[in-house]
């Protein structure tokens, strides 16, 4: 991993065309090792979760040139390796398992971390989500606190949507707007001979908290009748 985190960081320092495409090469070869790090990481996974069956690292991993059409941020590159395994492929819209590699952090100004679950639900699955919460708040509650992840709850609401009704130790969750959990690392995590595995067993301690909100994502999409695109 080291010429992983050697190449990510460099590319922060130098993100332009003249200096990778002079560095071509390492990208290759950083992005070969991170590749298989990937599919290491779903075989492990697979083995707790027999929902990912079909996922792979094609749909699992993200290109690394940024489409910069409608932005203002102009940089040509993502300073960052990342994966997002989750059954039915990374746009399925389910939560999943989701490592990300920064060594310097990125645009948004993030380092490295893994995450569980999903963002930008869309609002039919938001009010399934709710209505689980509703139902099942304290094992929601139990479920993020087993997992070791700490709940991100930057997008959240102000008040507690209308129309939902749990105990008020539980308000919190049906004010958030995504359900995600997440857990920063350093770049020593990665340089563990171990890290694939050791991060399969901390992603292990999040799947009640995935097959709690999978089965609301699954009731929305059934309830609008939706075939999920791999």
């Amino acid at each position: 991993m080291k010429e992983v985190l050697s190449f990510l960081s460099d590319l922060h320092d130098n993100n332009n065309r003249e200096w990778f495409m002079a560095n071509k090469e390492r990208y290759r070869y950083a992005l070969d090792k991170h590749h298989a790090n990937v599919e290491r990481l779903i075989t492990l996974i697979s083995e707790f979760d027999n929902t990912l069956d079909g996922v792979g690292v094609a749909n699992s991993t993200y290109r690394i040139y940024r489409d910069i059409r409608f932005s203002k941020d102009k940089l040509p590159y993502k300073d960052f390796f990342s994966a997002f395994i989750v059954r039915g492929g990374k746009r399925s819209g389910y939560g999943g398992y989701y490592l990300h590699i920064s060594p310097k952090g990125n645009t948004w100004g993030e380092g490295s971390f893994l995450a569980a679950g999903n963002v930008c639900h869309e609002a039919y699955v938001l009010r399934s989500l709710r209505e689980e919460i509703e139902d099942n708040a304290a094992e929601m509650s139990q479920n993020i606190e087993q997992s070791g992840f700490g709940l991100n709850g930057a997008a959240s609401l102000k008040r507690t949507p209308s129309g939902y009704r749990v105990e008020p130790q539980y308000e919190y969750l049906l004010r958030l707007k995504e359900l995600c959990i997440s857990h920063p690392v350093t770049n020593e995590w990665f340089l563990r001979e171990d890290w694939v595995e050791y991060t399969a067993e901390q992603f292990r301690k999040c799947k009640p908290f995935l097959d709690q909100i999978n089965r609301a994502i699954e009731y929305a999409y059934e309830m609008e009748g939706i075939r999920v695109r791999r």
